[in-house]
């Protein structure tokens, strides 16, 4: 299979879709891969690197489109990528399309297979794929959180941890999956007071026995939200529903009431975000005001780290891109009832009814558009 990996464009964003080790890879596999030029510049990989990996440079991503079967990202597809798509291609990258009608429609339009990472599952249900930037975004929230509490950037003046004789920052952590837990472990580590919601006492048990005393855990209800909330410095939000769009859990009236120059941190924000005022921005221009309070809102954090990033995301999906091109796109799929679950388009029709309900248009599921497929 011919395997292309153009150059992300989206705002700030430096991560490579595919490193020079995972062409080495692939090429090992008897594959061939087609890398834009100047893909990893950002990330000070050379293309003489891929080059010497067994990739074959090409100066545009027009040309990357026109010689590959599958194209390999990082971040969804941007307008001009994606009037680059055909029917013969296969998209694997993040798409988080709930949010996003224009996606949507133009990647049905495209009548390209279309496989989306943060809908992968695993035996176990979890999102493998997904994984390693909740891991990097969890992290990186408390880092960007810390920040925001500065005055300079609007936020009240005060130091994560405190210093002796000084109260630290309460934290408050809504949600206790993967980016929830990197956060607390961050905030923890930092000094910080820090309460996490969760609606999951399972996953409130395991913070329980991870972080014993450091943390105080609490079943996640519109009125615990609302008090803790009130007691916030900083908040992170790390709510997920699968492919879904992110549940409002924090409206306006709320967060006009939370101490001025607080900070909320909205790692949901590819998904549509967990707090009513948030709107997505870019690490250009990376935070906002709402009602006195700082919102950080980037729709792709982990670019901010983007070798660390593009290394822990192709240790995820290479095993992933192996399969597509060693099968087959559809005997990849078949064989795979997780790697199944990240097909969100087929042939102008969404296979994500997630999505479909979160724009109220009609969708199938994955295992109905893997029965369309010939």
């Amino acid at each position: 299979m011919i395997v292309g990996v153009p150059k992300e464009i989206k705002n700030n964003e430096f991560r490579v879709g595919l490193t020079p080790e995972a062409v080495h890879e692939l090429v090992a596999h008897g594959h061939q891969v087609v890398v834009q030029a100047g893909a990893g510049a950002g990330i000070e990989l050379t293309d003489d690197q891929f080059q010497a990996a067994g990739a074959k440079l090409a100066a545009t991503a027009e040309s990357v489109f026109e010689q590959a079967e599958m194209i390999v990202k990082v971040k969804e597809p941007q307008a001009v990528e994606r009037a680059l798509l055909r029917p013969h291609h296969t998209l694997f990258t993040y798409l988080h399309l709930a949010p996003d009608v224009p996606q949507t429609n133009e990647l049905l339009a495209s009548g390209a297979t279309c496989i989306a990472y943060e809908t992968v599952t695993d035996s176990n249900g979890a999102l493998p794929l997904l994984a390693p930037m909740s891991e990097v975004a969890g992290r990186m929230s408390i880092q960007a959180g810390a920040h925001c509490l500065e005055k300079s950037q609007g936020g009240r003046g005060q130091l994560l941890g405190g210093v002796p004789g000084v109260d630290a920052v309460t934290v408050v952590v809504i949600g206790g999956g993967v980016v929830g837990f990197n956060a607390t472990q961050m905030a923890v580590g930092m000094g910080a007071r820090v309460i996490v919601l969760d609606k999951s006492i399972a996953v409130l048990r395991r913070f329980d026995a991870v972080f014993g005393n450091r943390v105080q855990t609490l079943f996640s209800s519109s009125k615990a939200v609302e008090e803790v909330l009130l007691q916030a410095d900083l908040v992170i939000g790390g709510v997920l529903i699968p492919g879904a769009a992110a549940p409002k859990l924090v409206n306006r009236d709320l967060i006009s009431r939370m101490k001025p120059g607080a900070a909320v941190v909205d790692v949901a924000i590819d998904q549509g975000g967990c707090f009513e005022t948030s709107t997505p921005t870019t690490h250009a221009e990376p935070t906002y005001m709402v009602d006195g309070v700082v919102h950080y809102c980037v729709a792709n954090m982990p670019g901010a780290v983007a070798r660390t990033s593009s290394y822990a995301l192709n240790n995820a999906t290479l095993p992933y891109v192996l399969q597509i091109a060693n099968k087959g796109p559809r005997q990849a799929l078949e064989d795979s009832s997780g790697l199944l679950q990240g097909l969100n388009v087929f042939n102008g029709v969404l296979t994500c009814p997630s999505v479909g309900v979160a724009q109220g248009i009609e969708s199938i599921t994955p295992e109905q558009g893997l029965a369309l497929m010939n």
